[in-house]
């Protein structure tokens, strides 16, 4: 029997939630960063924070992960089943944390980089060293363990960064923009350990600038505009709140173009560019309806188009003071 959610005891789903949060808030003298919102994270997933810059995004971060104090009127706020008001320790024993700015220490070896944490996880030597080992690896820096971290690529350093933060067996990690100033290969060499490390069971709490990241790894994802929660939902649910999905035909033949326009009177025309630019959610029913009409009628278009909005008309729709206009040069994706 399917227990839902709705009517699952309260202890049973706290257990499902890696990460839960109400009504938190943070200020700075008169600066509200975050004003009262709500977070749910289920265990074994990515969540994504998306923002602006002074959003609020890293200072988020920072009272889940415990490295600041939320706000004194902040609702309740639990991670790993932990409360934070009252048991903060449980929490740092169960997270990891990857900020903004690595946390590697160049004057040193990867490998003794990977030691001082496991000294500082309380580890014995030999199950440092063990560990150590198998996180060098599984990161693909085993043969620059001897180097100093001084000599390793940015993307080295944000692999060592991330298996640094592993030493301790962490099942939550919050990553705060982990992929800035990589290259895309190394962006991507990113995206597949944060795929390996959910697979294994770990929740993932991303903030990123990346929009294209998050469309790629979040199962949900959250929108944070002038201390509040925008939007939320998973990617494809908040590219359906953003109008301006079309498709747009191309014909070189004039006497075609006319023909379709005659007929598709709902179509936008551009007579200039022999271009019909027709309402639609991207759907296959609604292209095959489209085909099937040209079929039918004899027409022949020279070249179809695509554009379903993307988190990039999201993200500007939703922390811009007023929303792009809908005829604004769109993004197309040929077919």
């Amino acid at each position: 029997m399917t227990v839902t959610r709705a009517s699952a005891p309260r202890a049973v789903q706290a257990a499902t939630q890696a990460i839960s949060a109400t009504g938190l808030r943070k200020s700075y003298g008169d600066k509200t960063v975050l004003d009262g919102i709500d977070l749910t994270v289920p265990a074994g997933t990515v969540f994504a924070l998306l923002g602006p810059n002074g959003a609020g995004k890293t200072t988020a971060v920072k009272i889940l992960s415990t490295l600041i104090t939320p706000g004194a009127d902040s609702g309740e706020i639990r991670v790993g089943g932990h409360d934070l008001a009252t048991d903060p320790q449980a929490i740092r024993a169960a997270i990891g944390v990857t900020g903004q700015f690595s946390a590697v220490d160049g004057l040193i070896t990867g490998e003794e980089n990977m030691l001082l944490m496991a000294d500082l996880h309380h580890l014995s030597k030999r199950e440092g060293r063990r560990v150590a080992a198998e996180l060098l690896e599984r990161f693909d820096l085993a043969e620059a363990a001897k180097k100093p971290a001084s000599t390793y690529s940015g993307g080295m350093k944000r692999r060592l960064d991330i298996a640094m933060t592993l030493v301790g067996g962490p099942r939550i990690i919050f990553l705060d923009e982990p992929t800035t100033g990589l290259d895309p290969r190394s962006r991507h060499t990113m995206w597949g350990i944060i795929r390996e490390l959910v697979a294994d069971g770990v929740t993932v709490f991303l903030t990123t600038q990346y929009l294209e990241e998050a469309d790629e790894l979040a199962d949900r994802i959250a929108v944070l505009n002038d201390g509040k929660i925008a939007a939320e939902g998973s990617a494809e649910e908040l590219k359906r709140i953003v109008p301006g999905g079309h498709v747009k035909l191309r014909f070189t033949d004039p006497d075609a173009y006319r023909s379709a326009a005659s007929t598709l009177r709902e179509a936008a025309p551009d007579e200039e560019a022999l271009a019909l630019r027709i309402p639609s959610d991207g759907s296959q029913r609604e292209l095959r309806s489209i085909l099937d009409w040209l079929d039918s009628a004899g027409v022949e278009a020279d070249e179809l188009t695509v554009h379903t909005p993307d988190l990039d008309d999201v993200f500007f729709a939703l922390t811009a003071s007023t929303v792009p206009a809908q005829n604004d040069q769109p993004k197309e994706n040929a077919r």
